[in-house]
């Protein structure tokens, strides 16, 4: 005859047995990356080319390429920031262009006209061509997706550009501001807009969202009363002017002279 106290006690502990086992085996496991392994799939060359994917994208790059490589202007002469000391033809253009078309934003917007434009030698990265220009030649010489902001400065801190400029010895793009370098190597003669200078008057200068910030180590930009973004990237800056005008011109005036 079978003993039902000892089979009870022994299904307790099979019970027992098989929920511990239970919680064990739904308990969450630790894991740990122990290898990664990689390979380079190229896309480019025409055997890894996919014919469904060509054909999707085939009209896109045919309309984009056809929107770049539309001529808008012509221009007369190469323009390139490799020659001048203290100006050149390509930086002249891209600053007084900048100006003026910004200053229709800005006196609109603010009722306030831009008096300086700096921009920085380093920003330009292509020549502009002699012959047609697209809007391809645009994004060549600004690839960035920069944007032109208004900064009022103080006549002190505008004195800080001419004495910035004289020390970097870089032909940064300028507009609206002239003077000249006397022996000492200090700034002499200092002109805004054909003014002499007031140190106690607000300026106001067109640059871009990287030198504000103190980029190229503009740090008298961080010095600034107010800034305006006017949301006008220097992209479409040129690619605006190219379609307003027939012939592209350039101002070869002297604006930084020395003594």
């Amino acid at each position: 005859m079978v003993n039902l106290k000892n089979y009870n006690d022994f299904l307790k502990l099979f019970v027992i047995f098989l929920t511990l086992s239970s919680i064990i085996s739904c308990s969450t496991k630790s894991l740990s990356v122990t290898k990664i392994e990689g390979k380079q799939i190229p896309i480019t060359g025409k055997e890894n080319q996919n014919t469904e994917i060509e054909n999707f994208i085939t009209p896109y790059r045919e309309r984009i390429n056809s929107d770049l490589d539309k001529v808008l202007a012509y221009n007369p002469e190469t323009l390139e920031k490799s020659k001048g000391k203290w100006q050149t033809n390509i930086g002249n253009f891209i600053s007084d262009v900048t100006l003026s078309r910004g200053n229709t934003v800005f006196n609109k917007r603010e009722n306030k006209n831009i008096d300086i434009c700096l921009l920085n030698h380093g920003g330009i990265r292509s020549i502009l061509p002699k012959g047609n220009i697209t809007a391809r030649t645009a994004y060549e010489i600004m690839p960035f997706e920069n944007t032109l902001f208004v900064i009022s400065l103080k006549g002190e801190q505008v004195k800080e550009i001419a004495d910035f400029l004289i020390a970097d010895k870089k032909p940064h793009p300028l507009s609206g501001l002239t003077f000249s370098i006397d022996k000492n190597n200090q700034a002499k003669n200092i002109l805004v807009q054909g003014k002499p200078l007031d140190t106690d008057k607000i300026y106001y200068v067109a640059t871009n969202d990287y030198l504000i910030n103190g980029g190229d180590n503009m740090a008298f930009f961080q010095k600034g009363i107010q800034k305006f973004d006017l949301e006008y990237k220097l992209r479409n800056v040129l690619i605006d002017y190219f379609i307003e005008v027939d012939t592209v011109t350039v101002k070869n005036d002297t604006r930084i002279s020395v003594e």
